[in-house]
């Protein structure tokens, strides 16, 4: 298990209008607690698990989180929760029933009977996102904080993209990398050409997703612009690996418009979704 942790120095139990954000995964925790008059993230941790673990143990893992921070003393104005899993599936709002939530789903994710299914309105986009949730995580938030918002990571991705979109008129391929998992964007403009999410072990694994994702967009690699965010640089192999396939790729720093940015390099690690959260 490996993690980073970020402190302002400031005593978060002293202040007031506080805004927790936490991401779930089954392959890591990461949170983050903003203040939001302020506009400055106060504190922000993030726990990679070596192996993927089942959704009862990373609630414990979370629990020990939560106690270590000791987040269930403190009061918040806001909590929001972000899952992040491939789970998931885009509906154009103008066919979405919730009535019919598994029909949307069970044909490209493994759906059990036990799973309860959500979704989120894609804001200004006309999108559905249906996906599942990990409920027992959802459970204890409850519990601890009584209602909170809570939706899926692709969400957060889409809407943060699209929504920054309007100066660019050349189509797009974003590529947000957290640990064994890619989420591909590609935006014509504001126009979403396509959205998907893979999990990957080895560079090669991410290299054929990404490729393939261009491949069926008739996007060519000699041409077509890929920007890839989150956990990379550019000395990591996936981006050299990706680098001699694709002429025009490159590193991107989304803007943050709400929070003020962290100065320094502690500041790449708090996750994208977490900020655009706050």
């Amino acid at each position: 298990m490996t993690r980073k942790t970020i402190n302002s120095g400031l005593d978060i139990a002293d202040k007031t209008f506080k805004k927790l954000s936490i991401q779930v995964s089954l392959n890591g925790l990461s949170f983050c607690v903003a203040d939001t008059v302020l506009q400055k993230l106060l504190f922000s941790d993030n726990v990679d698990f070596i192996e993927e673990k089942n959704p009862m143990v990373v609630l414990d893992e979370l629990k020990k989180l939560f106690q270590e921070h000791q987040l269930n003393t403190i009061q918040f104005d806001e909590v929001v929760v972000v899952h992040r899993n491939t789970l998931f599936g885009l509906v154009p709002k103008s066919l979405f029933n919730a009535d019919h939530l598994l029909e949307y789903l069970k044909l490209n994710a493994k759906v059990l009977a036990s799973d309860v299914l959500s979704y989120d309105i894609v804001e200004n986009h006309e999108l559905v996102n249906v996906y599942v949730p990990y409920m027992n995580i959802n459970n204890y938030i409850y519990e601890l904080f009584g209602e909170f918002t809570y939706m899926h990571n692709g969400t957060v991705i889409l809407q943060s993209l699209m929504n920054n979109q309007n100066q660019n008129n050349e189509t797009i391929c974003y590529v947000h990398i957290n640990k064994n998992q890619l989420d591909i964007t590609v935006l014509d403009q504001r126009k979403l050409l396509l959205y998907n999410s893979f999990l990957y072990d080895t560079k090669e694994d991410f290299a054929y997703y990404l490729l393939f994702v261009l491949e069926q967009l008739e996007l060519d690699p000699k041409t077509a612009v890929v920007k890839l965010f989150g956990s990379i640089e550019e000395d990591d192999p996936i981006f050299q690996l990706c680098f001699s396939y694709i002429q025009n790729i490159s590193i991107f720093t989304p803007s943050s418009p709400q929070l003020i940015k962290l100065s320094g390099p502690e500041s790449k690690f708090i996750d994208f979704t977490l900020i655009n959260t706050i």
